[in-house]
């Protein structure tokens, strides 16, 4: 496959082509654009537009950087991939056998530290997918993700009942709760400057389901390779209010995003879903 061969490439130049190709884009994929710098004007409206801009820029780059670097994750020698993918914060907390879901948002680093949890414990990784389109992008991204430790990928069609499972045995649960997925079980939580974004609230609910605790991890491009940060486990979550622990969730997704605005996925129509009566906030 050609990404894997590109990712033998020295890092430099495979991000230098990432960058590249991720300008290319900004010009000419103008739906995702327009989606993006709305994304960025309704979460920062207080921002400067130019700044906001060159966000956007900045983040279809490092999309086409991370998209890249899949070459070299998932094909590359398990000592480069630990060479170049840092595993950092409360790695600690990994060890034991409590359930432990591990949020991870969509940040273009999440591949990264998804790979680096299982070179780092010995424990039964889960984690849910949506089927590629693409059946052959949908293989390479099956195998790529579960090249190391004990990684089992469950698809949201196999339902909850393997999930609590795997948490209940001891398992980790590797989440990615941030998008909007529509209107079906989600709730209207503040995020950013946006008061009402449709938000599942799965964190809170497999968290009290399975009785586990919640650590997060962030996961951030650096010009070596990635930072994968591990968060300690949240205190006092979940509660009896589902609606106030997605709250919450949003609020902990904010302050990481602040961090590193251009590293997160602004091309997802996140506010797709309004509320009953609104309009859409889009085209």
């Amino acid at each position: 496959m050609l990404l894997n061969a590109l990712g033998r490439l020295p890092l430099p130049w495979l991000r230098a082509l990432g960058a590249w190709i991720g300008q290319v884009l900004f010009v000419l994929a103008r739906p995702r654009r327009k989606v993006a710098l709305r994304n960025l004007e309704l979460c920062f409206p207080d921002v400067p537009e130019a700044r906001r801009r060159a966000w956007a820029r900045a983040s279809f780059e490092a999309f086409c950087q991370a998209f890249l670097d899949r070459g070299w994750l998932w094909s590359g020698s398990e000592a480069l991939v630990r060479s170049r993918v840092k595993l950092t914060g409360a790695v600690q907390a990994l060890d034991g056998e409590t359930p432990t879901i591990i949020f991870a948002p969509h940040f273009y680093g999440m591949d990264a530290g998804g790979l680096a949890l299982p070179l780092h414990t010995p424990r039964e990784f889960t984690s849910i997918y949506a089927t590629h389109p693409n059946a052959v992008l949908d293989a390479w991204f099956m195998a790529g993700r579960q090249r190391f430790g004990k990684v089992r990928m469950l698809n949201r069609a196999d339902g909850v009942k393997p999930i609590i499972g795997s948490l209940r045995r001891g398992g980790l649960l590797y989440l990615l709760p941030d998008m909007d997925y529509g209107s079906t079980d989600s709730v209207f939580v503040p995020y950013f400057a946006v008061p009402d974004a449709a938000t599942i609230p799965s964190l809170s609910r497999f968290a009290r389901l399975g009785r586990a605790k919640v650590l997060a991890l962030y996961s951030r491009m650096t010009p070596t390779g990635y930072e994968a940060e591990l968060t300690a486990a949240w205190p006092d979550f979940p509660t009896e209010d589902p609606v106030a622990d997605t709250a919450r969730m949003n609020r902990e997704l904010e302050a990481a995003i602040r961090t590193m605005p251009s590293q997160y996925y602004w091309v997802h129509r996140r506010f797709k879903t309004r509320p009953p009566g609104q309009k859409d906030v889009y085209f």
